[in-house]
């Protein structure tokens, strides 16, 4: 098998794509892109890329971006496995990762294992943060364990977000899966925390 190819942006997502030195911010697994396209409306003076491997959800965000002309967002399909194809060492300031496949019996394919967590210590500049939000408490707890055992730094934690106080205009965004949670009673758990 092939090694993966460096994209052509790779390296070059300021200069040849959002032609400003913002900061760039990822939404990992995003679907239907909802987070990013409403971080992207809220913060004007960043850029959001959404990954997917799903292009028929990516497709909803891509096209709302598009027709509200958001020149701060970019949407890839790919899988998140390749990101270091995508992304060159401190490119990246900030990832989101929003209501992922909790893999279950399969952790080295959670995107909070080491792992995973790796890669994108790799892409993140020295102050890059990155957000866990979840309806799944064995996931929540999981990736709880991983920071812990691997002594990173803990920001905010919570396995109750809407009754934590927490929930600001940016954690009270809420995706269509989300919405979908809280009707069946399930309780969306929230981390932030660095690998530096």
């Amino acid at each position: 098998m092939f090694p993966p190819v460096d994209h052509v942006l790779k390296g070059k997502w300021h200069s040849d794509f959002f032609k400003n030195q913002h900061p760039i911010v990822l939404e990992l697994g995003c679907g239907r892109g909802e987070y990013t396209v409403n971080l992207a409306e809220k913060f004007p003076e960043k850029n959001f890329i959404g990954i997917d491997w799903k292009g028929a959800r990516l497709w909803r965000g891509a096209r709302s971006s598009f027709d509200n002309k958001m020149p701060n967002v970019a949407f890839l399909r790919i899988q998140i496995m390749n990101i270091l194809s995508f992304f060159s060492a401190n490119e990246v300031s900030e990832i989101w990762i929003t209501f992922p496949d909790p893999q279950r019996g399969r952790e080295r394919k959670r995107l909070t294992s080491l792992r995973f967590l790796e890669k994108y210590k790799s892409i993140l500049n020295a102050d890059g943060i990155i957000h866990l939000k979840t309806d799944d408490k064995p996931l929540y707890d999981y990736s709880l364990g991983v920071f812990v055992k691997n002594e990173l730094k803990k920001i905010l934690a919570t396995d109750d977000l809407y009754h934590s106080g927490m929930a600001d205009e940016i954690l009270g965004i809420k995706t269509t899966y989300e919405k979908i949670f809280l009707d069946q009673g399930f309780k969306i758990c929230y981390l932030k925390f660095s690998l530096s």
